[in-house]
């Protein structure tokens, strides 16, 4: 009898391992089937208010990453085609010495941003919570998400099931190394599935604070 337990167990247990990279896989596809119609190039979307520039790592002397410059840059493209009024720019300040927005913003300015025209989010940690923040702190109410095509699916997914109506805008100005691009493309599918738990489970709350409108003295 307890052979046969073992048994079942260890089948049970194979199936698992074998079943769980195949159902990874499968949310990814979805996520990407998803985001499909919802994605532009910089030239063909369609206006919004305001874009958002996701986070994306910064150098040791506190300067963005070339994917963070892409982000930023398109964006900023976007911002003097007219086709966007605001940039909110949301990373990662936890600690002191490490501060994404205050780099971001930095490169927008360099690149003729002006200042007004920028917003920044300090406490964008995951892609979760910069959708989360820009609702319910910034209260921006349609956007258009700037970052590469690897984040795209993940991050448009999250912000519409959140409540905010977004597309997408691919930041890919460069080739990557194809190191680099395998590794971004293996974390978002454990990513990808965190997203979906919380999105329609768990609903964490990110780490708020007062109100700060994009646009104050109006409705977007």
């Amino acid at each position: 009898m307890l052979r046969w337990i073992l048994g079942v167990f260890t089948r049970v247990i194979l199936i698992i391992v074998l079943a769980a990279p195949v159902l990874l896989g499968l949310i990814r596809l979805y996520t990407a089937w998803y985001a499909s119609s919802r994605l532009y190039e910089e030239h063909e979307a369609p206006a919004s208010r305001v874009a958002i520039v996701f986070g994306a790592g910064l150098w040791r002397d506190g300067s963005p990453t070339p994917v963070l410059r892409d982000r930023v840059s398109t964006a900023a493209s976007l911002y003097f085609a007219g086709k966007v009024e605001k940039i909110l720019m949301s990373g990662d300040n936890r600690f002191v010495e490490y501060n994404e927005p205050a780099a971001m913003r930095a490169y927008a300015i360099e690149l003729g941003v002006p200042e007004q025209a920028i917003a920044l989010d300090y406490a964008g940690r995951r892609t979760y919570d910069t959708c989360y923040r820009a609702i319910h702190i910034f209260g921006v109410k349609q956007a258009i998400l700037v970052t590469q095509n690897f984040h795209l699916p993940r991050a448009l997914y999250t912000c519409n099931q959140l409540g905010l109506p977004a597309i997408g805008v691919t930041a890919d100005r460069r080739a990557y190394a194809r190191r680099s691009l395998a590794f971004w493309q293996m974390r978002e599918i454990p990513a990808t599935l965190v997203a979906l738990w919380e999105v329609h489970v768990t609903r964490p709350l990110p780490v708020l604070g007062n109100p700060e409108p994009i646009f104050p003295m109006e409705a977007q």
